[in-house]
């Protein structure tokens, strides 16, 4: 019998999906081998076939998972966000708490920025890490209407300026393996809604 991940819970493509989802981040995608993946899950080879039609589908759900993953923590973050600040401010508490989630290997920045390094120009998997990058700026453009509902195109250049040192606390604060980076960045945010 494989050596099952104990953590890992659910269907044999839930298994398969949590295994792949440790082994990405901690591996990368081309440090991983489908081997690697089934052995962890406690899962037959043929299993990973049934429940996927290929790795690059296999990483393809990975990336969406995260971005749902990301989309529950910034929900949570929200529900208590009375204003538009507050609901700017949950955009990179969201982000903060990915990266005090608790990674085997320690946080390593985001996710899917590190796996759309490793996949080809073009890659479904890039289009679909591009695709949560511009639907967080949205968000923050959408929080900044409320705020300057007279300036669409000024709230739409700050969402970009948020988006923006957001990305590069992200990364700082990958290289740095802690949230540090992230609470600093939350602080410029606000001083920069404190002066709107």
């Amino acid at each position: 019998m494989p050596n099952r991940d104990p953590r890992a819970k659910g269907t044999a493509h839930d298994r398969l999906l949590q295994a792949a989802s440790s082994l990405f981040y901690d591996n990368g995608i081309g440090g991983t081998g489908i081997d690697a993946i089934v052995e962890r899950a406690g899962v037959a080879k043929k299993s990973l076939y049934n429940n996927f039609s290929s790795k690059s589908d296999l990483v393809h759900q990975y990336l969406e998972a995260r971005h749902a993953e990301w989309l529950d923590l910034y929900e949570r973050r929200m529900a208590p966000a009375g204003t538009p600040q507050q609901r700017i401010l949950a955009v990179i508490d969201a982000y903060r708490d990915h990266a005090e989630h608790a990674y085997e290997r320690g946080f390593r920045g985001c996710g899917l920025l590190n796996a759309a390094a490793e996949l080809d120009a073009g890659d479904a998997g890039r289009k679909a890490v591009r695709k949560h990058k511009e639907q967080v700026e949205d968000l923050l453009a959408g929080h900044l209407n409320e705020l300057l509902p007279h300036s669409p195109d000024r709230a739409r250049r700050l969402a970009a300026q948020i988006s923006f040192l957001l990305e590069g606390a992200m990364a700082r604060a990958g290289l740095e393996g802690d949230s540090m980076r992230l609470l600093d960045a939350r602080d410029m945010v606000d001083d920069m809604l404190q002066a709107l």
